[in-house]
């Protein structure tokens, strides 16, 4: 396979398009044309095409991992499943079985195999970019739902929903300054201005309860709130 032209893209800086005898175009990174000795005439060997196809997979993917980190922070997990799901493709394009007209299922694996690879390969890269940061976002997840009014046991199951590794989890709580008032404020929301009695107060304490409060911030809230209306 030979090489026809390579030139800059005009629409994205950092992009290389090269042109197949084929007729095909593999977009590459800038650091793809020069690891791969990339320039127009060249003989492409077996192996050497199959790594250029490889880096226009893991260009493309690598692009795609930075939309997603625009839109939102996230955990090297929820990228990596997010990647790890195959864009849609034409039917046609998979060789099918002969018998049940179904996609031949060892492509498939072998697909998923080297769409998990390059996944891993870019998250690594986004790392070392600092674009990608467990630790960080861990801290961001526990100050956000703290600032909602959420307690330890709920941001802690939050952390572990979105696959933020265990090792960063306490570091990032360390952060999180109880907020009495805070509790105190949704303690008397549920009330409802009514009489704290045994069944509001069980009331209210089930609702901070699944709020991811723990039963001692829970009990000197509903005494504080107690106090209050003896005052």
């Amino acid at each position: 396979m030979k090489i026809e032209k390579l030139e800059p893209s005009q629409h994205k800086q950092g992009r290389w398009l090269v042109w197949l005898e084929d007729a095909s175009i593999v977009r590459v990174g800038e650091g793809d044309v020069v690891s791969l000795g990339l320039y127009a005439g060249k003989e492409l060997s077996g192996g050497e095409g199959e790594a250029l196809v490889a880096a226009g997979e893991r260009s493309k993917l690598m692009e795609r991992a930075v939309g997603l980190l625009a839109q939102r922070p996230m955990s090297r997990k929820e990228l990596l499943d997010k990647l790890c799901v195959p864009p849609r493709q034409k039917r046609e394009k998979y060789p099918y079985d002969k018998l049940d007209g179904g996609p031949d299922p060892e492509l498939l694996q072998r697909q998923k195999e080297a769409l998990a690879e390059r996944a891993e390969e870019v998250a690594d890269r986004l790392i070392e970019l600092g674009l990608l940061n467990d630790g960080e976002y861990a801290r961001t997840v526990v100050r956000h739902y703290a600032a909602k009014g959420y307690g330890p046991r709920k941001i802690r199951d939050e952390l572990y929903r979105r696959g933020v590794p265990r090792e960063y989890w306490e570091e990032a709580m360390g952060e999180r300054e109880p907020d009495e008032g805070q509790l105190d404020k949704l303690a008397r929301q549920k009330l409802r201005g009514a009489e704290p009695t045994r069944e509001n107060l069980k009331r209210v304490s089930d609702y901070l309860a699944r709020r991811g409060y723990g039963w001692e911030e829970i009990s000197s809230a509903l005494d504080r709130v107690r106090e209050e209306e003896w005052e």
